[in-house]
C-alpha cells in the first residue's frame, strides 16, 4: 500500500514524497484513516515506526488551511527536545501548504512565543507546563481547539505531568477529537486514557515494550567503570569509527565524566546532554549530532525520547537503565524507519537487579543475547573506592527486595563471631 490509497491531499502527498516516504508503517497504515474519520485513538507502537507522522499527517488534513485566530490542534509532550523534534516534523509535512506552526516550550523567556501567538498558527507543539503558562497570561487561546494528542503519555506519567494535564483538560473544549501515543502502555497510563479519551479505538502493532526488530541487541559483562570506558573507546575508535552513537548513562555526573574519558581519545568528536546544560548548549549539541559534526553524544535519558537521528547506527547503554521501559526507549534510538543499528548493554555487578527488571519486561524473542568480553581490551583492577560504592549499592538494592535484609557488613561480622565461637569450644 501507498499513501494514496491513505485517502491524503495532494499538498501531503509531495511533501511526504520531499522527504524520501513511499510506503506506510503499520502505525501510519491504521492510524492515518481512523483519524481523518475523527475517531480518538490510542496507539501503542515500537519508537522509530512512525507514530508521528501517524497523527501530525491527518490532523493538518483536517485543519484545512491557514485560519485566523487562535489554533486548531495541539500536540503535547514531555521535553522541550521532544517538541522542537515533532515541531519540526509538522513544518516539514505542512510544506507544500500556508498553515503554521509553534513549539511552546519553557527554559526561555516567554515574550518571543506570546509575540508569535499573536501572529496566529493552526498548530501548537508545547510541553505541559509551558502550555499552561501561556494560558494564564492570555496569550494561548484554546477555544477553537478541535483536536489534543498526548505524544509519548508513558514518559509524561513518569514525570509527573497528571496534575497540570488535568489542569489542561479543565480549560480545553469539550468537544474536540483526542488522541494518545505511546511506546509502552502501562497501567498508569490506562487510567490517564479514561480520563482523557471518550470510547477510544486502540491500535497496537506490536506487543507493548517490544523493541524493534531492526535492533540487533548484545549485553557485556564489565567489571567496573573504567573498564567500561575502555571498551566503549575500543569500539568507538575502531569497528564504530565512522558510525553515529549515542551512549546512554544514569546520572549527570556520568555523562561529565564519559564525556570526558571518550574525549581524551577522540577529541571534538563527543558531544554531552543532560538536564543541568541550558536550553541553548543542549540545543546546539543535538544539533551538532544530528548534522554529524559530532559523531557520538553522551546522553542521560533525559533525551532517550527527544532524539530522531536516523543516522545513528550504534546505542550503548553504560549503564542498565532503572526503569524497564527506558531500555526499550533508549535501544530505539537506533534503527529507526526500517534502518537497521546495534544496541549494546555493559553489565557491572550494580546492573545485575535493573537487568533482571529489564528482561522480565522484554518478549524472549525480544531479548539481548550475551557477548563475550573482547581479549584486546584492558580489564582494570576495581579501585578501593569503587568496590566500596559498588557493595553499597548492591546492599541497598538487596534491602529495597528484602526489607529484613540486614547487609554484607553485617553477614561478615555474624560469620566472623560465630567463626570465634568455634574457635572458644
Amino acid at each position: 500500500m501507498g499513501f494514496e490509497a491513505l485517502k491524503l491531499k495532494r499538498q501531503f502527498l509531495k511533501a511526504l514524497d520531499d522527504m524520501g516516504f513511499r510506503t506506510p508503517t503499520p502505525i501510519q497504515e491504521k492510524a492515518i484513516p481512523r483519524i481523518l474519520a475523527g475517531q480518538d485513538i490510542i496507539g501503542v507502537a515500537q519508537t522509530g515506526t512512525g507514530k508521528t507522522a501517524a497523527f501530525v499527517l491527518p490532523l493538518l488534513q483536517h485543519i484545512q488551511g491557514r485560519q485566523e485566530g487562535a489554533p486548531r490542534v495541539a500536540i503535547l509532550v514531555p521535553t522541550k527536545e521532544l517538541a522542537l523534534q515533532v515541531h519540526q516534523v509538522v513544518v516539514d509535512f505542512a510544506s507544500h501548504t500556508d498553515m503554521r506552526a509553534l513549539a511552546l516550550v519553557g527554559g526561555v523567556g516567554p515574550k518571543t512565543q506570546i509575540a508569535a501567538l499573536a501572529n496566529g498558527a493552526e498548530l501548537v507543539v508545547a510541553t505541559p507546563g509551558r502550555f499552561l503558562e501561556l494560558y494564564l497570561k492570555g496569550a494561548l487561546v484554546v477555544n477553537k481547539l478541535q483536536a489534543m494528542v498526548l505524544d509519548e503519555a508513558d514518559r509524561m506519567m513518569d514525570m509527573g505531568f497528571m496534575p497540570q494535564l488535568r489542569d489542561i483538560l479543565e480549560v480545553v473544549p469539550s468537544k474536540r477529537q483526542n488522541l494518545l501515543f505511546s511506546a509502552t502502555f502501562p497501567v498508569r497510563v490506562e487510567r490517564l486514557a479514561d480520563e482523557f479519551l471518550l470510547w477510544p479505538t486502540r491500535i497496537e502493532v506490536a506487543p507493548e515494550g517490544t523493541p524493534v526488530s531492526t535492533v540487533d541487541q548484545h549485553m557485556v559483562k564489565v567489571p567496573n567503570l573504567q573498564t567500561k570506558l575502555n571498551l566503549l573507546s575500543f569500539w568507538l575508535t575502531g569497528k564504530y569509527q565512522d558510525s553515529r552513537a549515542l551512549v546512554f548513562v544514569r546520572t549527570k555526573e556520568d555523562a561529565r565524566k564519559i564525556r570526558q574519558g571518550l574525549d581524551a581519545v577522540m577529541p571534538g568528536q563527543v558531544g554531552e546532554i543532560h538536564s543541568n546544560k541550558a536550553q541553548h548548549t543542549r540545543l546546539a549539541a543535538m544539533n551538532q549530532f544530528r548534522q554529524g559534526d559530532v559523531r557520538v553524544l553522551v546522553s542521560t535519558d533525559v533525551s532517550s525520547r527527544g532524539i530522531d537521528v536516523p543516522e545513528t547506527e550504534v546505542v550503548v547503554n553504560f549503564t542498565v537503565p532503572r526503569m524497564s521501559d527506558d531500555y526499550v526507549h533508549r535501544i530505539g534510538r537506533t534503527g529507526r524507519a526500517n534502518r537497521s543499528g546495534i544496541a549494546y548493554t555493559l553489565v557491572d555487578p550494580t546492573d545485575m537487579v535493573a537487568l533482571g527488571r529489564v528482561l522480565e519486561r522484554l518478549p524472549k524473542d525480544g531479548r539481548p543475547s550475551w557477548k563475550e568480553f573482547p581479549s584486546q581490551v584492558e580489564v582494570t583492577e576495581t579501585p578501593p573506592w569503587e568496590a566500596k560504592a559498588m557493595a553499597r549499592a548492591i546492599d541497598f538494592q538487596k534491602r529495597k527486595a528484602d526489607p529484613t535484609y540486614k547487609g554484607a557488613f553485617h553477614e561478615k561480622k555474624r560469620k566472623s563471631s560465630s567463626k570465634g565461637k568455634k574457635r572458644r569450644r
